[in-house]
C-alpha cells in the first residue's frame, strides 16, 4: 500500500509539472485564410492572421528566397553592367509578440524581411571581386512563415528566435 501511495504522489507531481507546459503549447495553430505577400523590390512583406495559439510569447520568422537582379560597378565606378550569374538569395525578418498581445489564441501580424546583405563581385556575377555588386531587385520564388512560442520569444534582439523560443507551433511555405 505504501508503494501505491508513493506512485500516486509521484504521478501527481509529474502531472503538475508537465500539465502547465503542455497547456501552453497544446494549441492547434493555423492561418485564418492565406497570408498576403508584398514584393517590395529587395524585401518581402507579409500580413496575416493566426488562430489556435497558446498563451505564450510568440516569434514569427519570415524567410523568403528568390533570384536577385545584380548590378556590377567597375573598380573605378564609371561602368555599370548587369551581373551574369547571380544565383539565388534568401532574406529574413522576425517579429516578436508578447503573450499579452495574443488575444484568445489569435493574433494579426505584419512583417517585412530585412534587406539582403552585401555580396562580393564574384557572388554577383561580376568579372572579379574588385567590382562592386549590388542587389537591386529580387524575384521571390518562395516564402516560409515559421511561428515559435516559448518564454523568451518576445525578448531582444528580434532578428531570430532565442534559446527558450524553440517550440515551432506552425510552419508553412508559400509561393508569393
Amino acid at each position: 500500500m505504501r508503494h501505491k501511495k508513493i506512485s500516486v504522489l509521484l504521478l501527481t507531481a509529474l502531472l503538475l509539472i508537465v500539465l502547465p507546459v503542455s497547456v501552453v503549447f497544446a494549441a492547434n495553430a493555423h492561418f485564418i485564410g492565406t497570408p498576403t505577400f508584398t514584393d517590395q523590390g529587395t524585401t518581402l512583406g507579409s500580413t496575416g492572421k493566426i488562430a489556435g495559439l497558446g498563451n505564450a510569447d510568440t516569434f514569427i520568422l519570415l524567410s523568403a528566397s528568390g533570384v536577385p537582379t545584380v548590378t556590377c560597378a567597375s573598380p573605378g565606378g564609371g561602368n555599370l553592367a548587369p551581373g551574369q550569374n547571380p544565383g539565388s538569395t534568401t532574406v529574413t525578418g522576425g517579429l516578436p509578440i508578447p503573450a499579452s498581445d495574443v488575444k484568445n489564441g489569435n493574433l494579426t501580424f505584419n512583417l517585412d524581411t530585412a534587406e539582403p546583405g552585401p555580396i562580393t563581385g564574384k557572388q554577383g556575377g561580376c568579372p572579379n571581386n574588385r567590382w562592386t555588386a549590388t542587389i537591386t531587385d529580387i524575384a521571390f520564388t518562395s516564402a516560409t512563415i515559421t511561428v515559435f512560442q516559448g518564454p523568451t520569444c518576445a525578448q531582444p534582439p528580434f532578428t531570430a528566435p532565442k534559446g527558450g523560443c524553440n517550440q515551432v507551433v506552425l510552419q508553412q511555405t508559400f509561393t508569393p
